[in-house]
């Protein structure tokens, strides 16, 4: 179920942190300490990935969700990796 602000102000420290989760890979993760940061999560060559956006409250849920879809339309910095199918003849 995708998170609102009642829900992510509603959420006390416990003992050991967790995570909320919204949707399409981004959570929220509050520590112990009580401090709550944005996390998107997210695949490239088969290894999972994390990319940090913030705390809460300096980054409210919708600009955590635009940084999410700007993350997910980016292309990967180090370039295309696909190899041509050019033929050597012998």
């Amino acid at each position: 179920m995708a998170l609102n602000d009642s829900k992510i102000r509603a959420a006390k420290p416990l003992a050991k942190s967790y995570k909320l989760t919204d949707s399409q890979g981004l959570y929220l993760t509050v520590s112990a300490s009580g401090a709550k940061l944005w996390y998107f999560r997210y695949r490239l060559g088969g290894k999972e990935n994390r990319l940090a956006f913030g705390p809460y409250p300096q980054t409210t849920l919708s600009e955590a969700r635009e940084k999410r879809d700007a993350a997910r339309n980016k292309r990967p910095a180090f370039g295309d990796r696909r190899q041509s199918s050019t033929s050597v003849s012998p």
